[in-house]
């Protein structure tokens, strides 16, 4: 990539998957073709008054749940921020490319809490690059309105939980009979 593309390219948009200026956006903003990642924009509406941790926990094993059915989940992100480019967004980071073809071709058919899902592929693959590290320390002076994701996180016993679950299924999965 020249110099030249690498300044036109919006580097919130590449990182974080969404951009708080949208379409708007001066810098280039370009769909991949494949990707490991799924982008599911303002799946999650959280109330304004927060959510339980085990309201939460329910919520995270019903996204993560219908995400294994198209092929091992390797990372799930929930935001929790507050801006409209962020708010509510589940990222799914799947072993597979074609795995998360299939869940963005799935996701873009149903409806959650009443309202129709929207995804594309993204092009964040590592979420650490995306991650505001202020917010994970209790000091992010920007809140909810930060540009970087404000993951919400279940609690670590559903969390290992789902990924024992879920790497017991594939194993069985893979020791089946293809045809």
């Amino acid at each position: 990539m020249s110099n030249n593309e690498e300044n036109r390219r919006c580097h919130f948009y590449y990182k974080i998957g969404a951009c708080r200026h949208g379409d708007k956006c001066s810098k280039k903003h370009t769909r991949p073709a494949k990707s490991h990642t799924i982008l599911i924009y303002n799946m999650v509406d959280f109330p304004s008054d927060g959510i339980h941790p085990q309201e939460f926990d329910v919520l995270y094993e019903d996204i993560y749940m219908e995400a294994c059915k198209f092929g091992p989940v390797r990372s799930m992100v929930i935001c929790e921020n507050r801006n409209d480019h962020l708010r509510g967004n589940v990222y799914l980071y799947y072993e597979r490319e074609q795995d998360a073809e299939d869940a963005k071709n799935n996701f873009n058919t149903r409806w959650f809490n009443e309202r129709p899902l929207y995804c594309d592929l993204t092009h964040v693959a590592d979420f650490r690059e995306a991650i505001c590290r202020k917010h994970d320390l209790g000091t992010c002076e920007r809140g909810g309105d930060c540009n970087f994701m404000h993951v919400r996180r279940p609690s670590t016993r559903i969390r290992i939980d789902l990924e024992k679950s879920q790497a017991k299924h594939w194993q069985i999965e893979s020791k089946k009979p293809k045809g």
